[in-house]
């Protein structure tokens, strides 16, 4: 049995909940094609344990396919990240009051690593099932992409781990009403959408080569 690690973080910024957990814990355990197994794993969100506990949970696994989820709040589809930066830089403290600035990710790593996710053929199976999803040309300069350039350069190293990548996800309702006009998203539509995206990478070989960029 191969497996698929999902990942998703604590609560930050002031939230009470994250949808990235609340979405990968209730997929966890489950059976995804003929032999592949998902399991979940909660991440801090924090700069330095975040990466520790990844490593972890990837070498306790040994997974063939991992994927971590993070919150976008603002955004108002799945957004597949096609690049992870080697850069910290935190507009806001992490949770454990940490705020780098202008840091690597990986002192002396490569500038980026792109996803190993088919994101195009993601993208156009989640619009053929009704759910707005995107290319995301940047995951940002906080934990989240310090967890996908983390993941990434592991990902190099480690031979089970086949694909990875980065997908941010929006809020939930009952967290929207406390950002007046933000989009959000129900967790039903979202685990739907996370299995699709799972269905997706197990079906496609080469990803599709279709329009999917940003003009600024």
């Amino acid at each position: 049995m191969k497996r698929i690690l999902l990942t998703g973080f604590d609560p930050f910024g002031g939230e009470q909940s994250n949808p990235s957990w609340e979405v990968v814990r209730r997929l966890d355990g489950l059976l995804i094609g003929d032999n592949h197994q998902i399991v979940s794993a909660r991440l801090p969100c924090e700069f330095a344990n975040s990466l520790h506990m990844l490593e972890e949970v990837l070498r306790q696994y040994r997974p063939a396919i991992v994927i971590c989820l993070g919150q976008a709040g603002g955004r108002a589809d799945i957004s597949l990240e096609r690049i992870a930066i080697n850069v910290d830089d935190a507009r806001i403290p992490d949770n454990a009051g940490v705020q780098p600035v202008d840091v690597p990710v990986v002192e002396g790593g490569p500038a980026a690593y792109f996803t190993s996710l088919p994101i195009k053929a993601i993208a156009q199976e989640l619009h053929l099932s009704g759910i707005p999803a995107s290319v995301s040309q940047t995951a940002g300069t906080f934990v989240c992409n310090h967890v996908f350039y983390g993941l990434m350069h592991l990902a190099s190293r480690l031979d089970c781990i086949q694909r990875a990548g980065f997908i941010h996800i929006p809020y939930l309702p009952e967290q929207a009403v406390a950002h007046a006009g933000v989009a959000s998203m129900p967790l039903e539509m979202l685990k739907t959408a996370i299995l699709k995206v799972l269905e997706s990478v197990l079906k496609t070989d080469k990803d599709l080569r279709i329009a999917g960029g940003a003009t600024h």
